[in-house]
């Protein structure tokens, strides 16, 4: 009797406490009033808290929207998808392209090629032609440990207009078929004395180099939050600190094809690659650190404060990370773990102070208590579902947005355990998961299936490749061929069953949902499936910077771009990288290198279509859905203009409906719009 009590009491005291928090909630007219303080705040909900407030090494995205509010980027994407300037108010994209001259002296082919561009449009993008010093090179003698100086062959160095990946094909009419095979330089380091060991030195230099270039020219006048100048020394330190090991920065792979990178003046960077790659200028759309806090000595002096040892201190066990400085349109005041993190207007903002005073990021881990606190007024904005945005879109109170998602939700297998490294078995265990009732039941319509990498809305994501089917019966089928045999109700091979655990971050309820449905698909395979939901940061750092997993739900925000190099290059698979699954194929990683390299856009949505088709293939992923983002405010947020007026907020072609927030404000009553 007294278990049944409890059992009934229990449930009535949650909903008085939820009542309670309810009417307890003032609204958002009561908040209004005595001063307008509410008005100059936006508050916003969230399940999770963020992990860490440094843009080079957050890899989670409570994390990343708050640190795009703290940090500025030299550039990002405009609301019609073209390149826009922040940090830089200017760039210019150029290539120096490097070769041995051999077979003839080098200002002989200098000449040659500076008559031949003078004459003919097929070398009319070449600026200027030179020759380079010849370099010395110190080797080893083959078989010794003796030193030996070589003289590399003179260079010839041609800089372009643009970026021109086919200059080289270009070149053979005037220097021949075969100039730029590395037989012809080796030829010709025997003829100038060379020998064996000479030549080894010259297999780890290439005979010919694409060196992509790009040139940003720096806003002056920009002041960090502290009140310290930004200049080209902040952009190198970004750079410098994504490269140094130490710092672990989940960034490293976009900026590995650097060569070098320079200050020109106080207001002006150059950066050169190494090799083509074309995703290279969106690698800087990254918040700007401030050297002046986190350089060497600066960390040292912290460390000693500290009284830790400053030659095992890095950047990772900075203060900074939990109290920033950036110059971007909000400066951090406060952060109280799993309960709120607060941000004030930074009124010397370079593009003008934004109109909410501060920002508030709340963390409320339950959609119940968000959606409460939402309609109480204490909260604007916060991750709304589908089917309450649809309830809503009648009310006048409120506006509501909707739009397909960038990016999308997936089960993604450890690859490094033996269960999962046959495909057939990870096609099998998608077969089994009934997407259409995922959609249908806890979207209510809102999300679309995927199949591969890419954002749905791109082009290169291929429209073609079919969803895979719900077929229980096939999985079963599938998983007998893969050695896999029912006994007695229990999948066995090898005298073993199988047996396999998955995971993912507690506060989630779309995810928490998922989690049962996948479980219980999986359970009617005869497979024994544990399920568990873990705390966001303990989630990332203990399970996924570790690949510390069998399997986990997640899901990715997608570019527009189709690098795919961090999430799935082989390379891109140790501690806290983003290939946690361990995902590896020769001919993806092949693919993905073109892609990178490929400045045709025709050409590159070919090649990232064969990529989709192996992804597809491998399943290394069940590709669940792309979610219909939803959003849900008052209707008197709107975004005031220069002129005084008020226009209602309307979403990008990105789905972005808060582009414009720095204008956004708060009104106590509507009022006329502008048309």
């Amino acid at each position: 009797m007294r278990i049944k009590y409890i059992f009934i009491v229990i449930p009535l005291l949650l909903i008085l406490f939820l009542l309670q928090s309810f009417f307890w909630v003032p609204t958002f007219d009561d908040q209004s009033k005595g001063g307008g303080r509410r008005l100059a705040q936006f508050v916003e909900g969230a399940a999770g808290d963020a992990s860490i407030l440094n843009p080079i090494l957050a890899a989670d995205s409570s994390s990343s929207s708050i640190n795009s509010l703290i940090f500025d980027s030299l550039l990002d994407y405009d609301e019609e998808l073209r390149l826009r300037p922040r940090l830089a108010e200017s760039w210019k994209i150029y290539e120096e392209v490097l070769f041995f001259a051999h077979g003839r002296p080098a200002q002989e082919i200098a000449d040659r090629i500076e008559n031949v561009r003078k004459v003919s449009a097929s070398l009319a993008d070449i600026e200027k032609v030179e020759i380079l010093p010849r370099e010395e090179l110190k080797i080893g003698k083959e078989g010794e440990k003796e030193e030996r100086i070589v003289k590399l062959p003179p260079r010839i160095k041609l800089t372009l207009t643009s970026v021109a990946p086919d200059i080289f094909k270009r070149l053979e009419p005037i220097l021949g078929k075969d100039y730029f095979d590395k037989g012809g330089l080796a030829d010709y380091i025997g003829s100038s004395g060379g020998d064996l060991s000479s030549y080894l030195a010259y297999r780890s230099i290439p005979v010919k180099e694409h060196n992509p270039v790009i040139l940003f020219d720096l806003r002056r006048g920009v002041k960090f939050h502290d009140g310290a100048e930004f200049t080209a020394n902040d952009v190198l330190f970004t750079y410098r600190a994504i490269m140094d090991p130490a710092s672990l920065s989940p960034r490293v792979s976009d900026f590995t094809p650097i060569k070098k990178a320079e200050a020109v003046d106080r207001y002006r960077i150059k950066v050169t690659y190494n090799e083509l790659y074309s995703p290279a200028i969106g690698s800087w759309m990254i918040g700007i650190l401030p050297e002046h806090l986190l350089n060497q000595e600066a960390l040292k002096k912290e460390a000693l404060e500290k009284g830790e040892d400053p030659a095992k201190f890095t950047m990772r066990d900075s203060g900074f990370n939990r109290n920033p400085v950036g110059c971007g349109p909000f400066k951090f005041s406060s952060w109280r773990s799993d309960e709120e993190i607060r941000l004030v207007s930074n009124d010397k903002y370079w593009e003008g102070a934004p109109n909410y005073e501060e920002y508030i990021y709340r963390i409320i881990p339950d959609s119940l208590g968000q959606e409460i606190a939402f309609y109480g007024g204490a909260l604007d904005s916060y991750s709304v579902r589908p089917h309450q945005a649809k309830r809503l879109q009648d009310d006048e109170r409120y506006q509501t947005f909707s739009g397909l998602s960038f990016g999308y939700t997936y089960i993604g297998y450890n690859m490094r355990r033996d269960i999962f490294k046959d495909p057939r078995v990870r096609r099998a265990l998608g077969m089994a998961i009934n997407r259409d009732e995922i959609i249908d039941y806890l979207f209510y319509g809102e999300a679309e299936g995927v199949t591969g990498p890419f954002a749905k809305q791109t082009d290169f994501y291929d429209k073609n490749i079919p969803n895979l089917p719900f077929d229980p019966e096939g999985a079963v089928k599938l998983l007998e061929v893969a050695g896999w045999k029912n006994v007695d109700g229990r999948l066995m091979k090898d005298g073993q069953p199988m047996r396999f655990s998955i995971i993912t971050n507690h506060g989630n309820d779309q995810r928490m949902q998922i989690l049962t449905i996948v479980q219980n698909a999986w359970k009617k395979l005869g497979i024994e499936v544990s399920a568990d939901t873990v705390e966001w940061s303990v989630f990332l750092e203990k399970h996924i910077n570790k690949s510390d997993f069998d399997a986990v739900i997640l899901g990715w925000s997608m570019g527009i771009e189709p690098d795919l190099y961090q999430i799935w290059h082989s390379s891109q698979s140790g501690p806290y990288q983003l290939n946690f699954v361990g995902y590896g194929n020769a001919e993806a990683d092949k693919l993905i290198v073109q892609i990178r390299q490929e400045y045709d856009r025709d050409r590159q949505i070919e090649l990232a279509r064969k990529l989709h088709k192996i992804i597809y293939d491998d399943q290394p992923y069940t590709f669940l859905y792309a979610p219909r983002w939803t959003a849900v405010m008052d209707k008197r947020i709107l975004i005031k203009n220069a002129d005084g007026t008020y226009s209602k907020i309307t979403p990008t072609n990105t789905g972005n409906f808060r582009y414009y927030f720095n204008r956004w404000v708060k009104l106590p009553v509507m009022p006329q719009l502008k048309q």
